[in-house]
């Protein structure tokens, strides 16, 4: 993975770009990934983890009527975790993680539905995959590609 998050890093530090995390399926992983290489301290400032619908609500403001009309696997949520976990953190780009890596569907919806939210000062994108594997698999996955997304959107994207 340092492959990927190390020339990430090298760039976000080129562009003066700060990036947080607010996490649910992956359970800190992006988090751990991005301070795996030294002086990610110079690009990443932290991260929340809002792994259960409780943490969602106290951590970033979510309400249950929210929760209850969308779910928390769904374009809506990632979007507001993203955007509210950027204003929180203080950073330029905040990317989110909800879905669901299984073993077994969540809201009725499959096993590997996940989303990718991603928000700027400028503007909100959530990215939705459909991805196999085990739960393991699924995350590393989502991993990966947000890391490309990243990678892609620094230095594009007015922040």
């Amino acid at each position: 993975m340092k492959e990927i998050v190390e020339p990430l890093q090298k760039k976000a530090k080129k562009y003066n770009a700060t990036i947080g995390c607010v996490e649910s399926f992956t359970g800190g992983l992006f988090a751990n990934e991005m301070t795996d290489i030294p002086g990610a301290s110079k690009v990443f400032k932290g991260g929340l983890i809002t792994y259960t619908n409780e943490e969602k609500i106290r951590l970033l403001g979510l309400t249950y009527d929210f929760i209850d009309e969308f779910g928390v696997v769904s374009e809506e949520c990632a979007s507001e975790m993203a955007r509210r976990g950027r204003n929180l953190l203080n950073v330029d780009y905040c990317v989110s993680f909800t879905g669901n890596a299984g073993p077994e569907a969540l809201e009725g919806k499959p096993v590997g539905l996940i989303y990718i939210g991603i928000s700027t000062y400028s503007k909100t994108n959530v990215y939705k995959y459909q991805l196999e594997g085990s739960r393991e698999e699924i995350q590393q996955k989502a991993l990966i590609i947000s890391l490309d997304l990243l990678s892609e959107m620094i230095g594009k994207i007015k922040i």
